[in-house]
């Protein structure tokens, strides 16, 4: 799944018509109908501030309003553009201004989808990735360059401790596992070991590492 880098707003015309798209990053309905009545009230002259969100590490929750305009024209396309594109923990709100000239049914679907796109756009995304948390163990004589040669790795190294031992903490993807252990027999001859303690889910721009 993905989630948006940062909240704000964008706007777009359409035929004299202003389309006001407010993303916010969320993590509970009551976050996002907090956000919804915030924008609401800051437009309260607006003509529609119609809205979708989604949340949940899978986008379970899915919600949307067209608030007054006609049914399935609004709150729909814009959520299906969250949902299209993979986009949870996310509230939209888009505040329509009307200009004048009515747009029909197609063009409200087009006019919402596409502020809600234009958006995501302009605030950018963030991939979520869940990864495997991994605890090497290696004595002191190992430990110091273990360390410098998993940090040059494009593996995120979350914390070093110096106990009776050296524990390094280690962001690894599942996939990578075995190979990482191959890999860490490599460098130590043998003489580390490693323990899979939990999942961690990070954020990252897409296309990139780990």
């Amino acid at each position: 799944m993905r989630t948006i880098k940062r909240g704000g707003e964008h706007e777009i015309e359409i035929r004299k018509s202003r389309f006001v798209c407010a993303l916010a990053r969320v993590d509970s309905e009551d976050a996002a109908r907090a956000f919804i009545a915030d924008r609401r009230k800051e437009h309260w002259n607006a003509n529609h501030n119609c809205t979708a969100y989604v949340l949940g590490d899978d986008g379970g929750v899915q919600r949307s309003s067209d608030d007054g305009e006609p049914a399935g024209t609004a709150g729909v396309p814009m959520l299906e553009v969250l949902r299209h594109r993979r986009i949870t923990d996310t509230v939209a709100v888009v505040t329509r201004y009307f200009g004048g000239t009515k747009l029909g049914a197609g063009g409200l679907i087009r006019a919402y989808g596409n502020a809600v796109s234009a958006a995501v756009e302009e605030l950018g995304l963030l991939e979520r990735r869940q990864l495997l948390v991994v605890d090497v163990f290696a004595d002191y004589v190992l430990g110091g360059r273990l360390e410098n040669d998993l940090r040059d790795s494009a593996l995120t190294v979350r914390e070093v401790a110096y106990e009776d031992r050296v524990r390094i903490e280690v962001a690894v993807p599942e996939a990578e596992l075995p190979d990482f252990g191959v890999r860490l027999a490599e460098l130590t001859g043998g003489r580390a070991e490693f323990e899979v303690r939990g999942v961690t889910t990070i954020e990252v721009e897409p296309g990139t590492g780990p």
